[in-house]
């Protein structure tokens, strides 16, 4: 039997609904009838019993729906889902056969065991039966085990016997009929009394949770002979009927003569033979494959009987039924359970209208009778109980609808405003937290009565209106409360609301909302009620307690800022301090208006935005100006955000924890602008030196010196301060951030342009990437990797591929997620309130609070048009936190940090210096040397052309890893880049590079994005790169044992084969290609919703190719893993070249265009098991199992690591002073 399953889980707010969409997807719709609805009267209340008030209106909490028993359905539906609508059950009994005298006549008791059971009903459709039992016990039936949804309250159901009559209900039915809950599986039918007699059988349990009343249904339990055969039979006789008879005469006539001899050998006796050659047998019946497995399931096989003088003749063979032996007690129920099935196919064959000419059929002992009424009355879904027929026509067979009725647990055929508002109350009443699920529905049947012309019943009117008083709400509602907060990427704030925003953000947001509605004092009381609503709203869906509370504690009354200060009788500018003190004093003087004077204090907390007063309403106590939370000495210190920095704050604490280069920088400690200008150097001077490559111009060593400067300041506040966070000067920050090019160009632009608005903030390029003067080296030897926050961005290629040239501010995701990764619930709020007023002060639909009515902004379109360039527009002043605009990648600010700082550590009294010069910490911490050789692919053509060979060595800082799919781990990335395929003038060139110096800091860069040439996007990837705490880097240098190399170049060609075959066949628009044979064979053979014609050739095929290709995908598999241990054995004593794990660099976000970055540092020296890991202003220690964890599944991945070598000395992480020290001194 195909069952329609009871939807235990609605669908999603996010998932598609046909019935939201249409008719039509305006909801305003209804809306607006419901302005025109006459206000509720006398109308008549639906009867429904065990509604709690409390829990309908906190639907939302967890403990509220603990005990309830999940969705229902009434009547109607559970009759539909009983047994297939469209087919028809019958009761079964037998008449008495004539008596007979011959051995093993089958008694009274055997044909009626020969039906499966007292409440069995058989299904001509189907041939086969279907066990179905109803009755009213206070006693549940035998269960298997205990289910995973509760039942329903027992209690409750034993107080009444039935929901449908009035024997037991005096004073009405306390309901209007059942509400069945389905428990799948639930009932052990041998268990039973009578039991099921014939093998295991599992029943499933419907309950009805407000009665005594249950219902026991099984799957279709198959007859003697397969449905399919039977169709088949009918279906061929039917297309070759006798020439004395029509069709069904013939269909009739032939399964007669099957069951005439089934009983000649239970009733006679006959054990001949029956040759299928001779033409009586064959006018009767036929003979083709169809008949043979027919009498071969009754149990007559197909046998060869000898005779004298012919070949031998096919007959059919009667099976024994001597009950005294186990093969004919078998035999002989098989016999009786096919005479009752056949029997009733033909009873009810036969009840058709259709004409069987002159045919009289035989006299048949077994009867049918439809079962129909007798069950719908049962169950209570019987049309005397629940009528039909009121459904208005233009709603009937409207498939916009279908869910929304299935989902109430109703058919549409049966519908009465009464009967849906029974559904909707029922569903909400059992199944609580999809209270806004089931609303949804009602809404949507109700708004197609509105929209196709119908006139909405009282009752379905009444209910609206008392639901909406309930605050129901709708997902057209959902969203429109996320849009009235300032959520959505075309609002204020930006940014979707999702999972992944807190509920603090969405709490500063909703107060950021109320605090600017007083910017329009006339619209302020309407606007402050709807961001209420939408509050409320947001966290009942998000069933948010914390929410819930803000919204309690802070929704207010409506009090305007000037009835607040009037009330407290302050002015305006007073200072908080003075305020709080008034305060109290006006408490103490009048007690009786406590509650209105702490209204007054939090509309001037909300509109001032003072963390300061909303802490003290919220614990009693003023904080302070400036309250200081001290954290353990011993910690390092967090640095606080600057807008969207959160990856120059990742770059900063790295670069502290490097022992030499923190010791260089925090020597210029102090030092004041004069005495970084009194260095001389002449310009011999400045052409004897170069730095990356390139010589240094006197601005970028000025500037170099200063940006050095102010971070040994941040480092020497890193050292000593007590703060847990420290804030970095906004200077240092637009210094790391912007090149000296970037500001040489931006003054350029300035030159031409009215620049009385320009200021030292305006640091954002709105035009294409330029080249850096300090970049590393790229990811191939000949090509730089991808632009992107994840991989090195190409600054003289294609502005198109530079996927961050985003508008010049952070995006809101960014916000979102520093503001989600901040220290405390109170650094939380701050942060939030920040990010909000950001968002808000970028918006371009609303300008921020304190904005000038001179500012203009920037107009982005005027950058890329063709000459002549119209005057571009002054940049804005605006000196906020946003100042940096697009988020830069570490990499990029990296570039430009190394640059400044070896620039100012540069020593003119020295010696000339040159890129191999060791002097300089950069150079010495960070650079090592490798040797490239570009060569062909074959030997052969190296031969002939020695020219084509070329080799050269170079400086390196990173080496990179193309992150692109799973299963790698970083010796996999590395092998890759030391050995390479690169393009050059048309033509394939291989590229080895080794390695000639190692630096004592080892930067490896795993280069995340990627590129889709379906979408012609690019796209971050998540693939997880497997790492340890210590790599050998013996293998890639130049020193390495050559036959080894060529024995792992030989290995890796091989490994790189089968994984190629693997990811070929698993990925791809038809992979994978196992899975996909498997379903197409068992869709073949299983399938009965279309008319195809049998092809177990095809099907045989398809599960052949399906083995071959598993085979295949697990013989590659186990290659891989062979090839991969094979190649590690080759290497495994070569552990010379040891580097351990010192940091981890993360990026966090699906997106390579945005994201939060934070960083892993090991404690070394002092306890290496330990790690620290740095959010911005929150430093915590984490376990390195956190560090090292597999992030399959996660947006949260590394991007950067760094090891040290092992023995060296160069790392120092957590560097406090202790006074502890001092004092003992």
């Amino acid at each position: 039997m195909d069952e329609e399953p009871i939807p235990n889980d609605p669908p999603a707010w996010g998932e598609p609904n046909a019935s939201w969409g249409e008719p039509g997807a305006d909801w305003n719709t209804i809306d607006n009838a419901m302005s025109n609805w006459a206000e509720p009267e006398n109308v008549r209340k639906v009867s429904i019993d065990g509604r709690e008030e409390n829990e309908e209106l906190h639907w939302y909490e967890p403990a509220v729906h603990a005990l309830r028993p999940g969705p229902g359905v009434l009547p109607p539906l559970l009759a539909d889902l009983l047994h297939d609508p469209d087919h028809a059950l019958y009761s079964i009994s037998t008449q008495p056969h004539p008596p007979s005298s011959t051995s093993f006549v089958p008694t009274a008791d055997e044909v009626r065991m020969a039906i499966p059971h007292p409440n069995a009903y058989y299904c001509k459709d189907h041939n086969g039966w279907v066990f179905l039992q109803w009755r009213s016990s206070t006693v549940l039936p035998p269960l298997v085990q205990e289910p995973d949804a509760p039942f329903p309250d027992q209690t409750r159901r034993k107080r009444t016997t039935s929901c449908v009559g009035d024997s037991e209900q005096p004073f009405g039915p306390a309901n209007l009929t059942h509400h069945w809950h389905r428990y799948e599986k639930a009932v052990d039918a041998t268990k039973l009394n009578p039991p099921y007699t014939h093998g295991e059988l599992l029943l499933d349990l419907y309950l009805c949770c407000q009665c005594s009343m249950y219902c026991l249904v099984s799957d279709v339990i198959p007859g003697v002979v397969p449905a399919s055969l039977v169709d088949q039979f009918t279906r061929d006789r039917l297309s070759h009927p006798a020439v004395d008879k029509s069709p069904r005469a013939t269909v009739v006539a032939s399964w007669e003569t099957i069951l005439t001899i089934i009983d000649n050998r239970l009733w006679r006796d006959e054990q001949r033979s029956l040759p299928i050659t001779r033409p009586r047998f064959r006018g009767k019946v036929g003979w083709n494959e169809v008949v043979e497995r027919v009498f071969d399931a009754v149990g007559f096989p197909l046998q060869e009987l000898p005779r004298s003088q012919n070949a031998p003749e096919p007959a059919l063979q009667p099976p024994p039924i001597d009950p005294a032996t186990a093969e004919g007690k078998e035999s002989r129920a098989r016999l009786l359970r096919a005479w009752v099935e056949i029997g009733a196919w033909l009873a009810i064959f036969q009840k058709s209208k259709d004409s069987l000419q002159q045919y009289n059929p035989m006299v048949l002992h077994v009867n049918a009778d439809s079962a129909r009424d007798m069950y719908q009355t049962g169950i209570g879904a019987h049309v005397s109980q629940i009528p039909r027929g009121l459904l208005p026509a233009s709603l009937q067979g409207y498939a916009p609808l279908d869910d929304a009725w299935r989902i109430l647990g109703m058919t549409p055929s049966t519908y009465s405003p009464e009967l849906l508002a029974f559904a909707y109350l029922a569903q909400c009443r059992c199944d609580p937290s999809h209270t806004m699920q089931y609303f949804t529905q009602l809404w949507t049947i109700v708004n197609a009565m509105v929209q196709l012309g119908q006139n909405v019943p009282q009752e379905l009117q009444t209910l609206i209106f008392d639901e909406r008083a309930r605050f129901r709400y709708t997902p057209d509602d959902l969203a429109e409360a996320a849009r009235t907060l300032g959520f959505g990427r075309e609002h204020e704030l930006g940014v979707d609301l999702d999972g992944d925003v807190d509920d603090e953000f969405i709490a500063q947001a909703w107060r950021s909302a109320r605090q600017r509605a007083w910017q329009d004092p006339a619209s302020a009381t309407t606007r402050r009620a709807k961001l209420n609503d939408a509050l409320r709203l947001v966290a009942e869906h998000r069933g948010s307690e914390a929410l819930l509370k803000v919204w309690s504690d802070e929704k207010g009354t409506g009090m305007s800022p000037e009835t607040a200060y009037s009330t407290l009788e302050v002015p305006r500018d007073v200072d908080e301090g003075m305020l709080l003190t008034v305060y109290s004093m006006r408490i103490e003087d009048q007690p009786s208006q406590a509650e209105r004077m702490r209204e007054a204090l939090s509309v001037i907390a909300e509109v001032t935005n003072s963390d300061r007063l909303r802490q003290f309403l919220a614990t009693g106590t003023d904080p302070g100006d400036n309250a200081v939370t001290n954290t353990r000495p011993e910690m390092p210190r967090g640095l606080n955000q600057l807008g969207n920095t959160c990856y120059l704050n990742s770059l900063l604490q790295y670069f502290y924890t490097i022992k030499d280069l923190r010791a260089a920088i925090t020597s210029l400690a102090h030092a004041d602008a004069k005495t970084l200008d009194d260095s001389k150097f002449t310009d011999d001077d400045l052409k004897r030196h170069r730095v990356g490559g390139r010589l240094v111009t006197r601005r970028e060593i000025a500037r170099s010196r200063k940006f050095v400067n102010l971070l040994a300041e941040l480092f020497f506040n890193m050292e000593y301060c007590e703060n847990p966070a420290i804030t970095p000067e906004i200077e240092l920050a637009k210094l790391a951030l912007v090149t000296t090019q970037d500001e040489e160009e931006d003054e350029a632009d300035k030159a031409g342009t009215d620049s009385s608005n320009d200021t030292d903030a305006t640091l954002v390029d709105d035009m294409g990437p330029r080249p850096t003067p300090y970049d590393r080296a790229p990811s191939s030897p000949l090509q730089s990797p991808t632009g992107s926050v994840l991989g090195k961005r190409s600054r003289d290629g294609d502005a198109s591929m530079d996927i961050d040239a985003t508008p010049p501010v952070a995006s809101p995701a960014e916000r979102v997620a520093a503001a989600s990764a901040a220290s405390s619930p109170k650094q939380d709020a701050q942060d939030a309130t920040e990010f909000i007023e950001e968002a808000i002060a970028s918006s371009s639909k609303l300008p921020p609070a304190d904005a000038q009515a001179d500012v203009e902004m920037k107009d982005e379109s005027q950058a890329n048009k063709a000459p002549p360039l119209p005057p571009r527009k002054p940049r804005p002043t605006d000196d906020s936190v946003m100042m940096f605009g697009r988020q830069h990648d570490v990499s990029e600010c990296m570039d430009n940090c190394m640059f400044q700082i070896e620039t100012a550590l540069l020593d003119f009294q020295g010696m000339a210096t040159d890129d191999d010069d060791k002097t300089s910490p950069v150079k010495r911490l960070f650079y090592g040397k490798k040797r490239q050789r570009l060569t062909s692919l074959s030997p052969e053509e190296d031969a002939r052309h020695q020219s084509s060979i070329h080799e050269k060595e170079d400086l390196f800082s990173h080496l990179h890893v193309n992150v692109a799919d799973e299963g790698f781990d970083i010796y996999d990335g590395l092998a890759r880049y030391f050995d390479d395929v690169v393009e050059l003038g048309g033509q394939k060139k291989r590229m080895e590079v080794s390695l000639v110096d190692l630096p004592p800091l080892l930067q490896i860069q795993l280069q995340r994005v990627q590129f889709n040439r379906e979408t012609q996007q690019a796209y971050k990837s998540q693939a997880y790169v497997k790492f340890g705490e210590t790599i050998y880097m013996d293998r890639f240098l130049d020193t390495a044992d050559p036959a080894k190399k060529a024995r792992s170049k030989e290995i890796q060609a091989q490994l790189a084969s089968a994984r190629d075959r693997v990811h070929k066949l698993t990925h791809g628009k038809y992979a994978p290609f196992a899975s996909s044979l498997a379903n197409a064979a068992d869709f073949l053979s299983k399938q009965t919703a279309l008319d195809l014609p049998a092809d177990d050739a095809l099907v045989t095929s398809l599960r052949s190719e399906d083995a071959l290709v598993s085979e295949q995908l697990r013989q590659e598999r186990e290659r891989t893993v062979q090839l991969k241990q094979q190649l590690e054995d080759i290497w495994k004593d070569d552990t010379s070249a040891a580097y351990e794990l010192t940091s981890v660099f993360i990026h966090r976000g699906s997106s390579p265009s945005w994201g939060h970055y934070f960083f892993y540092s090991r404690n070394l020296p002092d306890d290496p098991d330990t790690w620290f890991k740095y959010n911005d202003s929150d430093v915590t220690a984490v376990a390195k199992d956190e560090v090292l964890a597999d992030t399959t599944g996660s947006t949260a991945n590394p991007y950067m690591l760094v090891f040290v070598r092992k023995g060296s000395d160069a790392i120092d992480t957590v560097h406090r002073f202790n006074p502890e020290s001092v004092e003992e001194e």
